[in-house]
């Protein structure tokens, strides 16, 4: 390995350096993650803006203070509540962090889960209202743009440390081929993610549910691992700055932001145990009982954690409309029929949309495409565009697809059944096709 590496750096010829870079991550990758499976889960919690960078202005209090609050409030909760998680935290008082720090911070603690907590705006008096998560998309014609401006306005207070942010420019070809690996896997949990965070704290803290959205924003960009942007709400409309600058208003948001934690990390993280008792009732309090050993839920079975819930008035939050019952959940093989290969080969896919239920014929949410497939994951429904034995040949549709869906992402299955996508590339890499 350590000759390969050596030739790698010797290397002239940029095609051939290129290509045994990428074979070398894929054999590294999961050596890593072997060598780390018995280390503690791992949260970053960053609280955005602070020090000289106010964020956005309230009438009462800046951004700056809303968001160092509910972050520590958050952290709080995983502490007490989770002894087998290390929490690392950006910043925890009132001091300025640049971009670029924010992410190196949880790339050197080598973090499973990076969280950043913000407070949303509008300008010109404007009214809005409600939770916004976000996550990735390397897509340069987003839907979000004005988001993306504002939360990386920041740059350009950080002065000369400017420069540290050219070494991670996505296009460079070094840093496209880590990029290309992680992305798939990283993307999906980290929309999952950013779902549990707009299910959970919208029913503990009574929001609004103004969805998950992708945009490309500097600290989710340079980090390496699933990683999700709390926009908790309008900091500009009177109610909810009121709402989120009370401490009552901290402790639910970070209440609800917990939940979604725990959920995740009962969902990904099947080397460590998750010390809650499960509950039927939704008024349940999570208790850190950490003498009990409670199995973890399989990556295809949803688990049901213990929420701490608020009852709120209907008038803060609507009693959600009652919805169809859902067809009986079916293993993606029963979908995924054609990814079936003669000779075992990992057959990869582009993974365009996840919704709670199967889409009409004709559907806006397919802008328009046609040749699609879908297949169920619990009671989700995913919905994916192609199918090859030749990652790059899904590499160049999903390229393609970003302006339609830039949260487009790569998966594979084999023997109609979903597998590891950093497993499947190795395996197409080894394959030399």
């Amino acid at each position: 390995m350590l000759g390969c590496l050596l030739y790698i750096i010797r290397c002239k010829n940029r095609k051939v350096k290129t290509r045994l870079s990428i074979l070398l991550i894929a054999l590294l990758m999961p050596l890593s993650i072997a060598f780390g499976a018995g280390k503690k889960f791992t949260l970053v919690i960053d609280a955005g803006h602070g020090g000289h960078d106010i964020g956005a202005p309230g009438s009462m209090v800046n951004e700056k203070s809303i968001n160092l609050n509910v972050a520590l409030a958050f952290g709080r909760y995983v502490e007490q509540a989770c002894p087998d998680v290390r929490v690392v935290y950006t910043r925890r008082s009132d001091v300025f962090i640049p971009l670029y720090e924010r992410a190196d911070i949880a790339n050197r603690a080598k973090a499973d889960l990076f969280v950043s907590v913000h407070t949303n705006a509008l300008p010109g008096g404007r009214v809005a209202r409600g939770l916004q998560s976000y996550t990735l998309t390397l897509s340069k014609a987003g839907a979000n743009l004005e988001v993306a401006k504002r939360e990386n306005s920041v740059i350009e207070l950080e002065g000369n440390d400017r420069q540290h942010m050219a070494k991670y420019d996505p296009s460079s070809p070094e840093n496209q081929v880590m990029f290309e690996l992680l992305q798939s896997q990283n993307m999906e949990r980290s929309v999952e993610y950013a779902k549990y965070v707009q299910q959970e704290t919208c029913a503990v803290a009574g929001r609004l549910d103004k969805g998950v959205h992708q945009a490309n924003l500097a600290v989710l960009r340079l980090t390496s691992m699933p990683a999700c942007l709390v926009e908790l709400g309008f900091i500009t409309t009177p109610d909810e700055e009121q709402f989120l600058a009370s401490p009552e208003g901290a402790e639910l948001m970070a209440k609800g932001i917990f939940n979604a934690f725990v959920r995740y990390k009962a969902k990904y993280n099947d080397k460590i145990v998750i010390p809650y008792a499960a509950s039927g009732t939704p008024s349940a309090r999570v208790q850190a009982e950490t003498a009990m050993q409670k199995p973890v839920a399989k990556a295809s079975e949803e688990p049901q954690p213990t929420r701490v819930v608020r009852k709120v008035k209907p008038a803060e939050a609507p009693a959600p409309k009652p919805k169809k019952p859902n067809k009986p959940a079916e293993e993606p093989a029963a979908k995924a029929k054609a990814a079936k290969d003669d000779d075992g080969k990992p057959v990869f896919k582009v993974q365009i949309l996840a919704v709670n239920r199967t889409l009409r014929p004709g559907s806006q949410q397919l802008k328009g495409h046609k040749d699609v497939d879908h297949y169920m994951d619990g009671q989700t429904v995913k919905y994916t565009k192609g199918a090859s034995t030749d990652y790059n040949e899904m590499l160049r549709l999903r390229k393609k697809l970003l302006d339609d869906f830039p949260q487009a992402f790569i998966i594979a299955f084999k023997d109609g059944q979903r597998m590891d996508i950093t497993k499947a590339i190795q395996e197409f890499r080894l394959r030399g096709k």
